[in-house]
């Protein structure tokens, strides 16, 4: 009994873990493109509206676009610029 408890403890873990570090990964993906934007001189707009983050950054030759919503990310970069 104790080593069927142990396992669905280990196994809910392993996942809890793998879930958390998928989210921290595209936070730093995130950050990173924005760091790598400021750096080039984009213009960056952010904008909220109820519990969305959207941000648009652009230089002359890449359009970077990233969305946040219910803790999801989605990135769109777009290398031709305008």
């Amino acid at each position: 009994m104790k080593n069927i408890l142990f396992i669905a403890l280990a196994i809910f873990a392993v996942s809890f873990t793998s879930c958390r570090d998928a989210e921290k990964e595209a936070e730093t993906e995130t950050e990173e493109l924005i760091q790598e934007m400021k750096d080039d001189g984009a213009e960056v707009k952010v904008k909220e509206d109820d519990g969305d983050l959207k941000i648009k950054m652009e230089t002359d030759e890449k359009e970077v676009k990233i969305k946040q919503d219910d803790g999801d990310t989605k990135i769109k970069i777009d290398n031709d610029g305008q």
